[in-house]
């Protein structure tokens, strides 16, 4: 009969196997673009031609294949890296919204930059990065649970310099797939903000809470706005008259002796 896992063991399986799993996704993401650029090299096809092509009808389909194109092996290698880390940690931390999110940032993205950018092609994977980017730091603003705020401010402080790729007017880049980017980021962190991952669900109870079982006390009785004038005369005319009649029978009583104090 097989022996049960102790907890520890199976706390640390649980976790190899909920990393191995916010890993698949990303690396296909990046086989995906590494065969699409080596398709790419041994063909000689212009990654222009893919790209998107701001208002124009033709460029509509580089909403679905800009980010797949790089125009050199240096433009992959830099987007690679941060788009591997960026995902994974995203599908690791918000399981829950990852899949949907890296879509909706993906697509946002390219229909931002076929409606807002410069006439000219946008290729790159670099929007959908900048995206994740956005969606990792303001989910932390949002949701202002500690661990997302936690993560936030790393992911920040790693990847701070990439705040240069939001500046305009840099030859070769383009800043609008940035901007457009992080906007949809910031939308999609504001759209799935209440669907907290079980991690970050924590038990609030109240500062006067009683323990379980026990009947929690209240300073004015639960219905005491239910009641009418007339019944709170009423009932303060019964307790009078019940002071009285204890007073008669013992008059040994202070007067404002009632039953329910204890001494």
């Amino acid at each position: 009969m097989s022996s049960f896992i102790d907890s520890d063991n199976d706390s640390l399986e649980i976790t190899r196997r909920h990393l191995l799993e916010s890993l698949r996704f990303p690396t296909f993401v990046i086989v995906v673009l590494w065969v699409v650029h080596s398709y790419q090299y041994l063909t000689g096809f212009d990654a222009g031609m893919y790209g998107i092509m701001s208002r124009r009808v033709w460029g509509l389909s580089g909403i679905f294949t800009g980010p797949l194109v790089h125009g050199s092996w240096g433009h992959l290698i830099s987007n690679s890296f941060p788009m591997f880390v960026l995902t994974a940690i995203t599908f690791y931390f918000y399981r829950k919204v990852a899949m949907q999110a890296f879509w909706i940032i993906y697509f946002m993205t390219g229909a931002a930059v076929w409606l807002l950018a410069r006439p000219v092609s946008h290729i790159g994977a670099s929007g959908v990065v900048y995206g994740i980017l956005s969606f990792i730091f303001w989910t932390g603003i949002f949701r202002r649970s500690l661990r997302s705020i936690i993560l936030a401010g790393i992911v920040m402080l790693i990847y701070s310099g990439m705040f240069f790729g939001l500046l305009p007017d840099q030859e070769g880049i383009s800043w609008e797939s940035h901007l457009l980017g992080s906007i949809a980021g910031i939308v999609t962190a504001f759209w799935f903000k209440s669907e907290l991952e079980d991690e970050e669900t924590e038990r609030r109870h109240h500062p006067f809470a009683d323990e379980e079982g026990v009947e929690k006390q209240y300073f004015l009785p639960r219905n005491a706005f239910e009641k009418t004038k007339a019944q709170r005369q009423w009932e303060a005319e019964e307790e009078e008259r019940r002071r009285q009649e204890a007073a008669q029978q013992n008059p040994f009583l202070p007067p404002y002796w009632n039953r329910d104090q204890t001494w």
